[in-house]
């Protein structure tokens, strides 16, 4: 399926990848404050920097620049984009940025689907980073501050999530801060759960942690565990297991198209270039690029990074996109 965003959230994607004056995609030189999130094994990742306007306090030091890169989607872009418009307008210190929330983000955007707010967390533990670089190179204390920052959180402790790489001190603090009350809702705000499944009721696992988290008794030994859906599309194989109709080959093919087109080609023809659909046999997508694309050294990244991310996302996670000459 192709995700129902906001015209707010698809105007600043188009924007950005279209490198129009104002908006924010790209890097600074020598930042006063540089941090990332994620990891491209997850499939998105965030690279965010700052410039201040140095005071001799550092504590009155104000930010006047912001930049980013993402490998991510239409909502990490967006996502991205308001995260460094709302830092620009609103005159802030490293130190007072960290009020915003990824629920200003969300609202900045005019809302986010729920299966991507993850987006708008991202952003927010980028800056999180940032201002924990700048402190560092301005000597400040967060500890005196009262703020409690700690680098590469998520590598620390026990980990719960293998396939994303979370861990058990991380996935408590994003329950109880973004006040998360299931499995779902986990995987929609920092992705946990979202692939294998294994970790939803292992024990030690999401459910543990979330009824630690809010005082919940657990299930009895022996008794059936709820089933979480976490998928917004299912696969074929899925979705027959689940009794759910399965997508005729007319369909898929039609939902392939929709999902190039709408998310897809307006990044290529940004750039001269489109994207040709030649066959499709199952989840293998046969596809040749065109104009500007074609003699493009990075045309392999752009079909997995891009098409292939794109599709995958929206539609079928077993989807192959395969360049034909």
């Amino acid at each position: 399926m192709a995700w129902k965003y906001s015209k707010k959230t698809t105007d600043l994607f188009m924007d950005a990848v279209q490198g129009k004056a104002g908006t924010h995609l790209g890097e600074l030189d020598e930042p006063d404050g540089f941090g990332e999130h994620g990891s491209i094994a997850c499939g998105d990742a965030l690279r965010f920097a700052f410039r201040v306007e140095r005071a001799d306090d550092p504590h009155d030091d104000r930010i006047v620049e912001a930049r980013y890169l993402t490998f991510g989607c239409t909502s990490a872009i967006a996502a991205s984009e308001a995260l460094c418009a709302l830092i620009e307008d609103g005159d802030y210190t490293p130190i007072s940025a960290l009020a915003i929330t990824n629920k200003d983000i969300v609202k900045y955007l005019d809302g986010l689907p729920p299966e991507k707010i993850h987006c708008s967390v991202m952003g927010a533990e980028a800056l999180e980073a940032a201002v924990f670089d700048w402190a560092q190179r301005r000597q400040v204390s967060l500890h005196d501050l009262g703020i409690d920052i700690k680098p590469h959180e998520e590598e620390e402790g026990r980990l719960v999530c293998k396939c994303f790489g979370l861990t058990e001190p991380y996935i408590r603090r994003k329950i109880k801060e973004l006040s998360l009350r299931s499995i779902p809702e986990i995987t929609g705000a920092i992705k946990a759960g979202g692939a294998c499944e294994s970790c939803h009721h292992a024990s030690g696992g999401l459910q543990d942690l979330l009824d630690e988290a809010w005082g919940r008794k657990p299930l009895s030994a022996g008794k059936e565990l709820p089933i979480f859906s976490q998928s917004p599309v299912s696969t074929p194989t899925s979705a027959h297991q689940a009794g759910e109709s399965v997508l005729s080959p007319y369909q898929f093919a039609k939902k392939v198209e929709q999902i190039v087109d709408e998310e897809v080609r307006p990044i290529l023809l940004a750039d001269g270039g489109d994207l040709e659909i030649v066959d499709i046999k199952g989840t293998r997508i046969y596809t040749r690029m065109t104009g500007a694309c074609s003699a493009c050294h990075a045309s392999t990244n752009t079909l997995h990074n891009l098409v292939e991310k794109a599709l995958k996302e929206g539609l079928d996670d077993g989807i192959r996109v395969i360049a034909v000459s």
